[in-house]
C-alpha cells in the first residue's frame, strides 16, 4: 500500500468521520509545505507549459513564487493558463494529443488530487483499479483470471469508449463534486481547469466537454466520473436485479462486465449505451463487443483484448476450464517497433553502453508481460529483438561486418541479452 502523509491522514479521518455530509473546508489544507511538497514531485524533465518555462526554471525562484501561488490560489485570483496542445505518436501510425501545463498549474493540481484523493478513494469500489494509489493492472488481470476461472463468469461485455477523456460533461462533473465536495476555493479552481483555453498552433481552443489535458487531477476527476456514471449504477442499481452472479473490472476508462448468466448479460448489454448515453458517453459500436468463453462456435468472439493481453479459455494442466491470456497482437507489434526505432536510433552507441540500456527496456517488457501462459509471447519477443539488434549493428557502417557467430559471442558471452522469464505466477493458476 502507498503510504499517506500526515496530511492525507487528517483528510481522510475527517471524510469518515463526515462521511454523511460534503465537506467543506478543505482548502486550508494546502499550504506553502504541500506546494513545496508537489513541486518536488513533478518530472524534472517534463515539458514547459504556455510560458515556457521548465522546473529548473521555475526551481531557481521557488520561495517567493509558491507563496504567491498559494496567496492568489486562496483569493481566487489565480487564472489557468492555456494548455499548450502537442501531439505524440501512439505506434499504430496514429497520433495521440498530449496537453502540456505550466509548472505553476501542475504544482496547483497535485495539491488539489492530493486533498481530494483521500476522500474519494473511500468511495471508489474494489474493482476500481486505474490511477489510483496502491493498485496496479496486474492486480485487474489477477481479479480477472480468478472471476472467470473459479467463479464461472464466462459471459464478458468487452466496452470500448469513445474519446472517453475529452468528452466528460462539465456540469454533471460539478454536480458529481457537489455530493461530497463544497469547498468555495477548491470548486472555483477546479471549474477554471475545465474552462482552460487550448493553444495549438497559435490558435485557443475552449473545451466545452472533457478534463484538463495532461493534468495530474485528471485522472481523479475522470475516475470520479465513471464512478458515479458506471460503477455506483452497475453494482447498486443494476446487480440487485440480475439472476446470477456479476462484476465489473475497471481500469480507467477501459473495462468489462463479467456474468455467470447468459440472459443477464444481454439484458445489459441492451441498456448500457442508454446509460452512458445519458451523460454525454458512447461506446466504440465495433469495438464493444459480447464474448462468450465457452461458445463452440467458431463465427462468434471467443477471446477480448483488456490491458494489453489477449484473454481466451484454456484447460489448466489438471483438465480444468480457465482464462488464459497472451500478448495482443496489436501491443506486440507497436513494441517491437518502438523498439526497433530504438535500436536504429542509437546503434551507433558503444555496445558497452547500448546492450545495457536495451536490457533495461527489455527487463521493463517482461515485468509486465511475463504473466502465467505468456511464455511463448515474451520468447518470442526476445528473439525478435535479438535479430533486430543483429540487423541495425551491422547497418552502422565500416568495412567489418558481423557474422551471426560474432554477434552470439557478443550476445550471450560479453554482454548477454536478458532473457525472458515470468515475473507474475500465480499459484491458482494451477487447480
Amino acid at each position: 500500500m502507498t503510504k499517506m502523509s500526515t496530511v492525507e491522514v487528517q483528510i481522510a479521518e475527517r471524510a469518515r468521520k463526515y462521511s454523511e455530509v460534503p465537506l467543506t473546508n478543505l482548502h486550508h489544507f494546502i499550504d506553502e509545505s504541500l506546494l513545496q511538497e508537489s513541486f518536488a514531485s513533478l518530472n524534472k524533465k517534463g515539458a514547459s507549459g504556455v510560458d515556457g518555462q521548465s522546473w529548473h526554471d521555475y526551481n531557481g525562484k521557488k520561495q517567493e513564487r509558491i507563496g504567491a501561488l498559494l496567496s492568489a490560489f486562496k483569493s481566487g485570483r489565480y487564472r489557468a493558463p492555456h494548455i499548450r496542445r502537442v501531439y505524440i505518436p501512439k505506434g499504430d501510425g496514429k497520433q495521440r494529443p498530449l496537453g502540456l501545463p505550466t509548472v505553476e498549474d501542475k504544482i496547483l493540481q497535485t495539491a488539489v488530487t492530493k486533498v481530494l484523493e483521500p476522500i474519494y478513494e473511500q468511495l471508489f469500489y474494489e474493482n476500481s483499479y486505474g490511477f489510483r494509489p496502491g493498485r496496479s493492472q496486474h492486480e485487474a488481470l489477477d481479479k480477472l483470471f480468478k472471476e472467470v476461472s473459479f467463479h464461472g463468469k464466462r459471459y464478458v461485455i468487452d466496452a470500448d469508449m469513445k474519446n472517453y477523456f475529452g468528452t466528460i460533461g462539465h456540469q454533471e462533473l460539478r454536480e458529481f463534486l457537489r455530493l461530497r465536495i463544497r469547498d468555495k476555493v477548491i470548486e472555483r479552481m477546479i471549474g477554471k481547469w475545465l474552462k482552460a483555453g487550448i493553444l495549438e498552433k497559435g490558435n485557443v481552443e475552449y473545451p466545452k466537454t472533457g478534463t484538463p489535458q495532461g493534468g495530474s487531477i485528471s485522472p481523479l476527476l475522470s475516475n470520479i466520473y465513471l464512478h458515479y456514471v458506471l460503477d455506483e449504477w452497475f453494482m447498486e442499481q443494476v446487480r440487485p436485479l440480475l439472476t446470477g452472479s456479476s462484476t465489473l473490472i475497471r481500469y480507467a476508462d477501459d473495462f468489462l462486465l463479467l456474468f455467470s448468466n447468459k440472459e443477464d448479460a444481454y439484458r445489459v448489454m441492451n441498456v448500457l449505451p442508454k446509460r452512458l448515453a445519458k451523460y454525454g458517453l458512447s461506446l466504440h459500436p465495433d469495438k464493444t463487443k459480447l464474448v462468450e468463453l465457452d461458445n463452440d462456435d467458431k463465427s462468434a468472439p471467443r477471446t477480448f483484448d483488456f490491458l494489453g493481453m489477449t484473454h481466451y479459455m484454456g484447460n489448466s494442466r489438471k483438465g480444468n476450464r480457465i482464462l488464459k491470456r497472451k500478448t495482443s497482437s496489436k501491443k506486440y507489434r507497436m513494441s517491437l517497433q518502438r523498439m526497433e526505432e530504438w535500436i536504429k536510433r542509437n546503434r551507433h552507441e558503444p555496445l558497452n553502453g547500448l546492450i545495457p540500456e536495451l536490457n533495461d527496456k527489455l527487463r521493463g517488457y517482461y515485468h509486465y508481460y511475463g504473466m502465467t501462459f505468456n511464455s511463448r509471447m515474451i520468447e518470442n519477443y526476445h528473439r525478435e529483438v535479438k535479430r533486430k539488434l543483429f540487423k541495425w549493428l551491422n547497418r552502422r557502417g565500416g568495412k567489418h561486418k558481423l557474422n551471426w557467430e560474432e554477434y552470439a559471442w557478443i550476445v550471450e558471452q560479453w554482454l548477454p541479452l536478458t532473457k525472458p522469464r515470468i515475473y507474475r505466477s500465480y499459484h491458482l493458476a494451477k487447480p
